[in-house]
């Protein structure tokens, strides 16, 4: 029965509030709108949607942007309910908590770290291999590697990580401000890019709107197997293929990756200032102002070049579409845009890890010893170092880059979730007082369930098997520590 049991709310905010255990409240709904654009804005701006629309969707990479888009929106009507209700730490964990009790809680919460993990430990790699093509650019020969005995390490990662892990370990509010300086200039440099994109437009490059559907071209960001086949395919028996209303779903299911920011904002629920009206006002600006930067750079993109010549190119990017029409300056540009991005992203990332390991800590499914926070700074100290050890470990010295996916498959998994917590909570609790309120229950909770499993099935067999591998791990060490050790089966 213990994986059955869940906590009150009361509860979780006493929780919260445990003395050597707490966080400062100091961020207002500005500081959380750019904190979801800083980690939505990264390189999947620049480079994701390059590599849907050669891919798999041609021009109607749009639809699948507006897609994503639109799943992570009544997702995120949902996390806006839970965290204006309940503002305390661990986003998707702490909500399937309240509502679905402590075992699939700890599954969920494992998820978010594979999520944020493997998203920090592949955006710091990235950042990295940006900064040696800038001192390559400048005509500088920097090498990226340095060897430690035997063993090669990519030093990028490990300044980057660094840096804002000594931030974050200093505060919250200051590491806002940084990130928000970083944000802003590289939306500015996004609306460069668009403006410039836009004059170099040419409409024939439309013409087919939603290519259609054809057998795969191998090598060309798709493979024939049944490994790189979409989960529901290879359910069905249907044949592998490429473009159509098929892969504009596929593509949707690959852009979900730029639209992840929005749950590592509501872990930082309880170091908001006035959390009932901050919380829905900083998460839906951030969306709508993300979701409208997708849609420009994705037109400038397919109406630039042809989606077959993106197609054509190993690692298709936004500087791909500018150096084919001749614009090799502005690839110089978006190059010092992409890192401006990475940046912000890597220190959201950071963040949020850190406060998903606190989450668990403080509820005894990983060591309770952990979950202590600076007395001056009230910041997690210790879980902080340990995250930044970790990403920086991965990044530096391992082809983390190859579990790209696996960032989609358990963000959508808590937005499930989290989408049919509502449902119970309102069960539970139809008196609890809010800030924000889901329209159209159970329609709309329901709705996103159900957008969220599809997309999951139109990832690769390859992936779930890696994620199904991922929840045998955390299910062994609940069994082994966590359900023994859990505050709520030793309330001692």
């Amino acid at each position: 029965m213990q994986w059955l049991k869940t906590k009150t709310i009361e509860q979780a905010l006493a929780d919260s509030d445990e003395p050597g255990r707490q966080l400062q409240r100091s961020l207002g709904a500005f500081d959380l709108m750019i904190l979801g654009v800083a980690v939505a804005v990264g390189a999947g701006i620049f480079s994701v949607g390059a590599r849907a629309a050669g891919s798999f969707a041609g021009p109607a990479v749009i639809f699948s942007f507006i897609l994503a888009a639109a799943t992570c929106a009544v997702a995120t009507m949902c996390y806006a309910e839970f965290a204006s209700s309940v503002p305390v730490t661990g986003s998707a964990y702490t909500y399937t908590y309240l509502t679905m009790g402590e075992g699939l809680a700890w599954i969920i919460g494992w998820n978010l770290l594979l999520e944020m993990v493997s998203a920090g430990a592949v955006i710091a790699k990235y950042w990295g291999i940006y900064l040696s093509t800038i001192f390559a650019t400048a005509g500088w020969d920097v090498p990226s590697t340095v060897y430690l005995g035997p063993v090669a390490m990519e030093w990028g990662p490990f300044v980057i990580v660094a840096i804002f892990t000594a931030l974050l370990v200093r505060g919250t509010k200051a590491s806002a401000r940084v990130n928000n300086v970083f944000t802003l200039v590289k939306i500015a440099i996004t609306l460069f890019v668009i403006a410039v994109g836009f004059s170099y437009m040419d409409v024939k490059n439309f013409t087919p709107f939603v290519p259609p559907a054809q057998p795969p071209v191998i090598g060309h960001g798709v493979t024939g197997d049944v490994w790189g086949q979409p989960m529901l395919a290879w359910l069905f028996g249907a044949q592998p293929s490429q473009y159509g209303w098929l892969g504009v779903i596929s593509g949707a299911s690959l852009v979900f990756f730029a639209f992840i920011g929005f749950d590592v904002v509501a872990t930082s629920a309880e170091e908001v200032k006035d959390p009932q009206k901050t919380l829905p006002r900083g998460i839906f600006g951030g969306l709508a102002l993300v979701t409208l930067l997708y849609v420009l750079v994705t037109l400038a993109l397919t109406g630039m070049v042809p989606y077959t010549e993106l197609a054509k190119a190993e690692n298709p990017s936004l500087a791909t579409a500018f150096v084919s029409v001749g614009a090799n300056w502005a690839a110089q540009v978006i190059a010092v845009g992409v890192l401006m991005g990475l940046t912000t992203v890597v220190m959201v990332l950071l963040m949020g890890s850190a406060r998903v390991l606190l989450a668990l800590c403080r509820d005894g499914l990983l060591p309770r010893s952990w979950s202590v926070t600076s007395s001056t700074h009230k910041t997690p100290v210790r879980l902080q170092l340990l995250v930044g050890v970790v990403i920086a470990g991965l990044a530096g010295f391992t082809k983390v880059e190859l579990l790209e996916e696996m960032i989609n498959i358990g963000t959508l998994s808590a937005f499930v979730l989290v989408s049919l917590g509502i449902l119970v909570l309102r069960k539970k609790r139809p008196d609890l007082k809010t800030g924000y309120r889901v329209p159209l229950v159970p329609v709309l909770p329901v709705v996103s369930a159900l957008l969220c499993s599809y997309l999951m099935l139109n990832l690769t067999t390859l992936t779930w098997l890696r994620f199904i591998g991922w929840m045998a791990i955390g299910l062994l060490i609940y069994l082994a520590y966590g359900m023994r050790h859990s505050r709520l089966a030793r309330p001692q």
